[in-house]
């Protein structure tokens, strides 16, 4: 999820471990806890894109993570809190909930977590954007009423309690809602006569009303979106993968690790004699119709070092009429 809703997260899961003890700075603490395994971004800066995108959302997101340094930061805040009537197992305890929680967040979200680290399995339930304001907005509405509570007020905890379960309860509806989506797209495919091997789905970006599923034919991927006010049959658009276009690249090692991220669901198209991989998981760019460009594109180019690949900047100009097209789609088709 995006860093405001880890704060936000962070920052009630410290308030319920030791908000009556320490008031707000358990907050304080709790949002840092959950702000440091997105650390894990810096590692671009110093490793190549491939290595960088393996890493993210991996050891730092992983439970083994949260048992080795909640001890290590819980340590550091109790020297620098001397006067706190919270012990070191306290601040132990609350570094541990902030750094797991946020790694339990991601895992609904389409990227995942590695949350079992050392092994390699992503655990991606794909049933939130990493931005959804439905889940962080009420969520941080209850956390500012319990920020302005004392400390032993009943009502700061109750509070708190209600952002955790009105956040918790929100994200069980997009698990509901998105059995109903499913069941939608297995519809529409049978009726429409179309074969498939697998099939995956997300929900749109900033909203549940609207979901997209990736098709697995035998030589193209389909990808058709689903909203809740619907009321034509789902269109399913074609993409060829030209996994041919490789030729002896696929047994590079850049490239079957760049597959194995994307767990499979990839094309290749070639613009200005350079290889692009398209990740299918995050979809297109936007909700154009006429939409070719993928949201995570990798480039593909030869250098005096090998293989290099590098991801495709993305532009303001990308994003022109996002939000107009997004809303237009979810009103139905």
């Amino acid at each position: 999820m995006d860093s405001l809703t880890q704060i936000v997260l962070g920052a009630a899961v410290g308030e319920a471990v030791l908000g009556k003890k320490v008031g707000n700075k358990a907050m304080l603490y709790g949002a840092i806890a959950g702000t440091i395994p997105d650390l894990d971004v810096l590692a671009r800066f110093f490793v190549d894109t491939v290595t960088a995108t393996e890493w993210h959302r991996g050891f730092s997101h992983s439970i083994f993570f949260s048992i080795l340094f909640a001890p290590i930061f819980g340590w550091l805040v109790w020297k620098l809190n001397p006067k706190s009537k919270a012990s070191f197992w306290n601040w132990t305890t609350l570094m541990f909930m902030g750094l797991f929680t946020h790694p339990v967040l991601d895992a609904f979200t389409t990227w995942g977590t590695q949350l079992f680290w050392p092994f390699t399995t992503r655990l991606a339930f794909q049933n939130i954007f990493v931005i959804d304001p439905l889940y962080t907005l009420p969520f941080l509405f209850f956390l500012i009423l319990t920020m302005f509570q004392k400390r032993t007020s009943y009502k700061r905890r109750r509070y708190n309690i209600m952002g955790l379960f009105v956040s918790s309860s929100y994200l069980l509806l997009t698990l509901i809602l998105k059995g109903f989506a499913f069941k939608q797209f297995i519809s529409n495919l049978r009726v429409q006569g179309i074969a498939y091997e697998e099939m995956d789905i997300r929900p749109a970006p900033f909203s549940t009303m609207l979901w997209t599923a990736n098709i697995d034919t035998p030589n193209a991927y389909l990808i058709g979106n689903y909203s809740f006010f619907d009321s034509q049959p789902i269109e399913f658009v074609s993409y060829p993968k030209n996994h041919e276009l490789l030729g002896d690249l696929v047994t590079n090692d850049k490239i079957v690790r760049l597959i194995a991220i994307a767990e499979g669901w990839y094309t290749i198209s070639e613009e200005k004699d350079k290889l692009l991989f398209n990740d299918l998981r995050f979809g297109l760019i936007s909700f154009k119709p006429d939409e070719k460009r993928f949201a995570f594109t990798y480039e593909i180019s030869s250098s005096d070092n090998g293989l290099d690949i590098r991801e495709t900047p993305k532009k303001m100009a990308d994003t022109d009429g996002l939000l107009d097209n997004l809303w237009q789609r979810i009103k139905g088709n």
